[in-house]
């Protein structure tokens, strides 16, 4: 087996790498990625330095990949080592730049070690490499973001230490529709949950279900448009790029999903979505103004009413935000894994991350006390 790092996804097919890449986790694909490269989102004038590692067999088949990235800084990651840079710095040691395994600004669970088996091999030998890597450039430090559990023995054999945390997903119990889902609510939740909807209704606000293919050129320009205010009241501009939203319609009109709020036929909400296999992941909201109980219906009530009409068992509607909890959502685990290049920060670092992880157990049982489930949901016939 071969090892080669390549400076952007053009110098691979994108059927030789999707092939790789499991149908459920649409922003692994060679469309999104190579998107976010091509449209400037991605870059090294944005921090990002695309340097995936390629895996090869002796006939040069690709039977392995790693998207990876050297940073600059630690934007767009959702795991957040602010603090571990700081500390860094005050040492006296440059923290950026940093190599880093994810997919830009997607804080969303799915495989880093593209190979046919999980905890096999290539997963090792593409591991070792990264490591190989982040110690030629002299580079600080090695993260894997947002890995699935059956890749962290692999992740913990390479020496690399494991970081807990948790988000709020949803579950489809084989509903047969809204009113079935809430009906495992408590009667004050449900009923709750039931208002909420109504007020939305009471404003004369309706939606629309939008696939990639459905959005013309004006509609992305509107969608934007709303999305970008909630970045700017927060000072910052959007992540990704009116063009790159453009483009993945196009490339891979399915797995696009914008759900559009509109009031006497104008839209004054979106919020935008990725469709997996069998899943739905929230991404970026905007309104043009407030609206009493719309941002709940928009991102998480419409997004479990599209799950269910389409069969998807599993809703990921991003990070943070315990007021999901009370709409149906229960915490899950997220992993992270890291390596440092100066032992005694990561001695210190290991330290913090057993206390940081009894923390966030503490957490998830808390939070999950909380649920609006008059009972565990049972599984249909």
């Amino acid at each position: 087996m071969q090892v080669a790092s390549i400076a952007s996804l053009d110098s691979v097919g994108a059927q030789e790498w999707n092939q790789l890449v499991h149908a459920n986790y649409p922003f692994l694909k060679h469309e999104f990625l190579l998107a976010a490269e091509q449209t400037g989102c991605v870059a090294p004038a944005t921090g990002w330095q695309p340097c995936h590692l390629l895996l090869r067999s002796t006939d040069r088949q690709l039977i392995g990949a790693l998207p990876l990235y050297e940073k600059t800084h630690s934007w767009g990651e959702f795991v957040f080592d602010w603090a571990w840079a700081n500390a860094y710095q005050q040492a006296g040691f440059d923290y950026y730049p940093k190599l880093v395994s994810a997919v830009p600004f997607t804080p969303a669970g799915s495989p880093r070690l593209l190979c046919g088996e999980v905890g096999g091999p290539a997963g090792a030998v593409l591991i070792d490499a990264a490591l190989s890597m982040a110690r030629e450039r002299d580079l600080s430090s090695l993260h894997i973001q947002f890995p699935v559990a059956q890749e962290l023995p692999t992740l913990q054999r390479a020496g690399l230490k494991l970081r807990k945390d948790c988000q709020f997903h949803w579950h489809n119990n084989d509903y047969g529709g809204f009113e079935d889902f809430i009906g495992q609510f408590s009667s004050q939740k449900r009923k709750k949950t039931r208002q909420d909807r109504r007020r939305v209704q009471a404003q004369g606000i309706s939606f629309r279900w939008l696939h990639g293919g459905d959005i013309d050129a004006l509609t992305w320009h509107t969608v934007y448009q709303l999305i970008s205010g909630t970045f700017l009241q927060r000072g910052a501009q959007p992540y990704f790029t009116k063009s790159f939203f453009q483009a993945i319609s196009q490339s891979m009109p399915d797995n696009v999903l914008v759900i559009l709020a509109e009031r006497q036929d104008k839209a004054i909400a979106a919020a935008i979505f990725y469709v997996g296999e069998n899943r739905l992941y929230g991404r970026y909201w905007g309104s043009d103004g407030f609206y009493d109980a719309l941002h709940f219906e928009t991102c998480y009530y419409q997004g479990i009413e599209y799950c269910i009409a389409h069969g998807l068992k599993v809703f990921e509607p991003g990070t943070q935000g315990e007021h999901k909890v009370s709409r149906g959502f229960r915490p899950e685990t997220t992993w992270s894994a890291h390596w440092l290049a100066h032992d005694a920060f990561f001695d210190a670092i290991g330290r913090y991350l057993d206390e940081e992880q009894e923390h966030i157990e503490r957490y998830i049982v808390a939070v999950d006390e909380h649920s609006p489930y008059r009972r565990k949901p049972v599984a249909r016939k």
